[in-house]
């Protein structure tokens, strides 16, 4: 009676051996594991970490053989000279400004897109849809002449809604929510909104946001990072008068000799504001990624 019982309950069952003997845990991860992951980490960590050393030491002792390894005091002063030869603090609120419009933008608006091609019928969705994907094809250097002809005429050269307004919508983020929205959005719940009297849009904004909620983190957390580190259409609509990061970046450290440790420093400064927004937020868009894995 005692080993049927034993034997109907999972809990109490005995771990799993192995060949040889050593019996594991199921779930458990071994030594091998936690190595590989540990070197994995300092692969990922160690180019941040150079470039704290190398922004805190002059040429001469970066060029040295073998380089310093340590950070040391004068990250400070290569701070302040960086801050002198770039407008690197209002480069830093214009990047805040554009990555966080352009992440909003393009969030709420393929999120809306990607519900229409899931979820909606309406004539001629294939051939859009086929057109919207067709677009990530076109090189985005084709546009460039025709579209700094526009902004132009419209008088927005070196204005910082000629690198928002370009880029509100991407084609990657539209495929991206219908593919997440046609698997993770049961047919059923809008038939139910729409028997209750629910508009399209009350339908779209109280049951497909929440559902679409991991998704629209990851496209979030991709989009801002892409607008952050763009550079080749900021570089051309915009000047050293009112920059973004990276186009004040590439005003840092000019001269006959480049100072690589300038350089390294303003780099520095230009990565903290996202390394700051991924550690606050950085839990909660796990938790979203998590939960919607779990819904699924």
């Amino acid at each position: 009676m005692a080993t049927s019982t034993l034997s109907r309950n999972p809990d109490n069952a005995a771990p799993s051996a192995r060949p040889g003997g050593r019996r594991t845990r199921a779930g458990r991860a071994g030594p091998v594991t936690y190595t590989l992951l540990t070197l994995t980490a300092l692969v990922s960590i160690f180019p941040l970490y150079w470039t704290v050393v190398a922004g805190s030491h002059s040429n001469s002792e970066i060029a040295a053989t073998p380089p310093p390894f340590l950070p040391n005091a004068s990250l400070f002063d290569n701070f302040r000279q960086a801050l002198d030869q770039a407008s690197i603090g209002l480069a830093i609120v214009n990047s805040i400004i554009v990555a966080g419009a352009i992440t909003i933008g393009t969030v709420l608006f393929c999120t809306l897109a990607g519900f229409a091609f899931a979820k909606l019928q309406f004539r001629g969705k294939g051939l859009l849809l086929a057109l919207v994907v067709g677009t990530m094809m076109v090189p985005t250097q084709l546009a460039v002449i025709p579209l700094f002809m526009m902004i132009a005429e419209l008088e927005w050269v070196n204005q910082l809604q000629a690198v928002i307004l370009p880029t509100l919508v991407s084609a990657f983020g539209v495929f991206f929510m219908r593919q997440y929205l046609i698997n993770a959005l049961p047919t059923e719940l809008l038939e139910a909104g729409r028997v209750d009297g629910a508009s399209t849009f009350r339908i779209f904004w109280s049951i497909v946001m929440p559902i679409a909620r991991p998704a629209m983190a990851v496209l979030a957390m991709l989009t801002f990072l892409t607008a952050w580190n763009e550079f080749f259409w900021p570089i051309i609509a915009l000047t050293q008068q009112n920059p973004t990061v990276q186009v004040a970046l590439a005003g840092l450290g000019s001269g006959y000799v480049p100072q690589r440790s300038v350089i390294m420093a303003g780099t520095l400064l230009g990565t903290l504001p996202v390394l700051i927004v991924f550690t606050i937020l950085g839990k909660q868009i796990v938790g979203g990624i998590m939960q919607g894995a779990v819904k699924g």
